[in-house]
């Protein structure tokens, strides 16, 4: 019996194909949490603008660039980009609607900090950001 060389890409290669598309959506959404929290932080903090606004330009900015990351990267799709970036946008503005309910029930209803409330929102939308993009967005390269 030949001894089998351990590298990377074998052990990428042990790895069900949904659950790394899971982890590389979550590494891009790590990228996509820093561009979000900085440019909130800027727009509340320094800009002295309304928090649910701010929080929506840096969610918006990080959903355009997580489009681009997860179509080359996670997904792997080459789709139309028009339908597709639709497609993604809709889903990132559904995110958006349950992150911004998120936290207006933890800062506002519970008293929990606002950026303690955000994290806790980034976590639960991540659930519903990676169904609806792996099952629906990106469907097509999983065919």
């Amino acid at each position: 019996m030949s001894e089998q060389k351990f590298s990377f890409s074998y052990i990428l290669s042990l790895i069900p194909p949904r659950f790394l598309s899971f982890i590389k959506f979550g590494i891009t959404g790590a990228c996509g949490l820093v561009i979000d929290f900085s440019l909130t932080w800027f727009f509340k903090d320094l800009v002295h603008i309304n928090k649910f606004l701010a929080n929506a330009i840096g969610f918006t900015t990080a959903v355009i660039c997580n489009y681009f990351i997860n179509r080359l990267w996670t997904f792997k799709n080459k789709d139309e980009i028009g339908k597709q970036m639709a497609a993604f946008i809709t889903v990132s503005l559904i995110g958006l609607m349950f992150n911004s309910c998120f936290i207006y029930l933890f800062n506002h209803v519970f008293m929990i900090n606002f950026y303690i409330s955000k994290m806790m929102a980034i976590l639960l939308v991540f659930f519903w950001n990676f169904s609806a993009n792996y099952f629906f967005v990106f469907r097509s390269s999983k065919q």
